[in-house]
């Protein structure tokens, strides 16, 4: 009886400290890096708040990230290799930077930047590829590059 009591509070111990000890992908200082490879990878992901940096790499097929960040002084980087990639980020505050970089075929990549200071530069290689930035504020800058 002792025994089946003691494992019965210790698996529940476990199953609550789990549970409370979880931490968000964003946490520490909103630094976040992911790798995906293989095919169809898909990541998601928001962060509010300031000095906020984000790194995806994706390399295989039907690769799609999308992206939300909301403060200021925020950094995204994105790089994907393989064919049928897509990138769609938002970034709303001041003082955000974006950089998308695309190698393969039929390659696809939405920026938005709401706010002032804002830069994004989007890198496309390969056959198929289209961009779109739209930024609303001032003081922004662009650069698209496609080969």
């Amino acid at each position: 009886m002792f025994i089946a009591k003691t494992t019965r509070t210790a698996a529940a111990f476990l199953l609550v400290a789990s549970t409370v000890l979880a931490v968000p992908a964003f946490a520490q200082g909103h630094r976040v890096h992911i790798e995906q490879w293989g095919s169809n990878n898909v990541i998601g992901g928001g962060q509010s708040g300031q000095g906020q940096r984000l790194t995806v790499i994706q390399q295989g097929t039907s690769n799609l990230t999308v992206n939300t960040q909301d403060g200021r002084r925020n950094r995204a980087v994105v790089g994907q290799s393989g064919r049928a990639n897509s990138v769609d980020t938002h970034q709303g505050g001041r003082q955000n930077t974006v950089g998308v970089a695309q190698i393969g075929s039929r390659n696809n990549a939405e920026v938005s930047q709401q706010g002032r200071r804002n830069v994004a530069a989007v890198v496309q290689v390969g056959r198929g590829s289209s961009a779109s930035v739209h930024q609303s504020g001032s003081n922004n800058v662009t650069a698209i590059v496609q080969d």
